[in-house]
């Protein structure tokens, strides 16, 4: 059995300021937590239900990780992680950020996109979610052990990074046709908010997704894809 001590402190693993408080996230489902342990991040402790599928893992009943967990259908493996110390970004290729992200899922999507389309690094502005969050570490379906998400005033790293930067509004340039590109920055808003005043000031160029129909606007994650599908496209050799 788990003691229950140690039950409490995994489910205190939901919320932000236990996870800065211990310096530990959680994650849930095999995909994941293999996906984290084949990047070679150390856990705290494994819990399967099923631990001769899991070497190196803790019995847990479903009694148990139903208490612990952060799901509603718990599937059965649990691991606890140290955070990864931060490391200053490279800006090696290109680089996706994000200005006031706040829904989990979109955040999830994300961090999938950038693990999809080659993008290393990801950073984010303070008041985007974090990362660690366990419905956005679902979403990420394992990618976040691949893609590493740096927290940082925009406005100040995307002046120091000495590299173009890019974002999108429904009032840009139509993205697309025989334009090439250089690496840089693409910054996403929001869709609720767009991008912020201090972001827009330091764009060096803004990109529209043509619509053919009536929608107002697209989820973040939908207009990431188009943009980073177009920019792979563009960027030059």
């Amino acid at each position: 059995m788990v003691a229950k001590s140690e039950l409490k402190r995994i489910r205190s693993l939901h919320q932000k300021k236990y996870r800065i408080r211990e310096g530990q996230f959680l994650a849930e489902g095999m995909k994941l937590v293999g996906e984290l342990l084949d990047s070679g991040l150390e856990p705290v402790g494994l819990y399967s239900t099923a631990p001769e599928e899991l070497p190196g893992s803790q019995p847990i009943t479903e009694g148990e990780l139903r208490k612990a967990s952060a799901l509603v259908r718990p599937s059965g493996v649990l691991g606890v992680f140290p955070i990864p110390d931060p490391e200053p970004l490279t800006f090696e290729g290109w680089t996706l950020a994000l200005d006031g992200v706040r829904d989990p899922g979109n955040l999830g999507t994300l961090i999938r996109l950038c693990d999809w389309f080659g993008i290393g690094e990801l950073l984010c502005s303070p008041d985007t979610v974090d990362c660690y969050n366990p419905k956005v570490l679902q979403a990420t379906m394992g990618s976040i052990a691949r893609v590493r998400v740096v927290y940082k005033d925009l406005a100040e790293t995307l002046d120091a990074s000495g590299l173009p930067v890019y974002g999108a509004s429904m009032e840009g340039e139509a993205i697309g046709g025989e334009q090439r590109l250089s690496p840089g920055i693409l910054v996403m808003g929001s869709e609720s908010h767009g991008l912020s005043g201090p972001v827009r000031d330091r764009l060096s160029q803004t990109w529209a997704i043509p619509s053919f129909g009536r929608a107002e606007s697209l989820n973040v994650a939908t207009a990431a894809a188009i943009l980073l599908y177009e920019i792979r496209r563009a960027t030059r050799k």
